[in-house]
């Protein structure tokens, strides 16, 4: 029998690079939800579940920033399964952020064997909370 695959959201305003993770993440055998914005997203997850999230900073409206809030808030379980997505990691408000709420940081541009490799990482976890180790 084969494990389920898990769900990963991306959430990312940049089409052409959300199209890029959309089928990098399908390959690595991961069903993939996908939104260009944080209120999509949210709207997204009050129907579906994911196992894991890749959040961009700068998102039209709602900041990356303050759906991981959002998201943790009604999903605790997704805490340490968020990374944010940012070209602009040492800006001030970024670091501050980062530091009263720890996660993954992937610096744009970045390698999607980076994403690959965090994604491996924080879902064999998962897959071992599940029961499928």
């Amino acid at each position: 029998m084969s494990a389920q695959p898990f769900t990963v959201l991306i959430v990312e305003d940049e089409a052409a690079l959300r199209r890029v993770l959309e089928r990098a993440l399908a390959r690595e055998g991961h069903r993939v939800l996908s939104a260009a914005s944080a209120e999509t997203a949210y709207d997204l997850l009050s129907s579906e579940r994911a196992d894991a999230a890749l959040l961009d900073v700068r998102l039209p409206t709602m900041s990356g920033l303050a759906l991981y809030l959002a998201l943790i808030h009604r999903s605790p379980a997704l805490v340490g399964r968020i990374a944010i997505m940012t070209g602009d990691a040492e800006a001030e408000n970024v670091r501050a952020w980062v530091e009263r709420n720890p996660c993954k940081v992937l610096h744009k541009p970045f390698d999607l064997r980076e994403i690959v490799e965090w994604l491996r990482l924080v879902l064999e976890v998962s897959s071992r909370e599940r029961g499928n180790a």
